[in-house]
């Protein structure tokens, strides 16, 4: 699984790293399609600029680094998170399919906002991989049993405090698990 990430991550990145290039290049070819989306989002953020071409600017550089992290492995599950959040603001203004009335032009940019939302895919799972370490909440629940078993071997009272709070993480857990979408 090690030699598949790393021929998958740069294969994954390659397209940001490029598209992001081209763009911090000529961030004016993408501003005006950027525009309807730009606004909005600089409203709803403060610290964003209200200048379309320095938002695309910031979010060009964001795929770039984002991209080149993925592409090495540094950071791999918050570059791919990065990724997929300046995925989104991209997809809604470069392929807006919907506001296509031309038939051939419409169905390029449906097969353009398809091919995102499967950047989008691939993004998710690479945030989610854990290099095959359990997660964080496997390793809770492990450690609260072995609380338990050692409080149970041992009798005493700071076995029994341990036994305790073994319980409350395995219960957190579990809660926590009951919010978790299935799939």
């Amino acid at each position: 699984m090690a030699i598949l990430r790393k021929v998958a991550r740069p294969l994954l990145a390659s397209v940001f790293i490029s598209g992001g290039l081209r763009t911090l290049r000529d961030p004016h070819s993408v501003a005006g399609a950027a525009e309807p989306v730009a606004r909005p989002v600089s409203a709803r953020v403060p610290k964003l600029p209200d200048d379309t071409v320095r938002l695309v600017r910031i979010n060009s550089a964001v795929q770039v680094g984002a991209g080149v992290l993925l592409a090495t492995g540094r950071l791999p599950r918050a570059s791919a998170l990065a990724l997929a959040a300046s995925l989104v603001p991209t997809t809604l203004a470069g392929h807006a399919w919907w506001k296509t009335q031309e038939p051939e032009e419409r169905a390029r940019q449906q097969v353009q906002f398809t091919k995102n939302l499967s950047l989008l895919g691939g993004l998710l799972i690479a945030a989610a991989d854990t290099h095959g370490k359990p997660s964080l909440a496997y390793r809770s629940r492990a450690a609260a049993t072995a609380g338990v078993r050692s409080a149970h071997r041992t009798g005493n009272a700071v076995g029994a405090v341990v036994a305790d709070k073994a319980h409350d993480v395995r219960s957190a857990a579990g809660a926590v698990r009951e919010h978790l979408p299935t799939g």
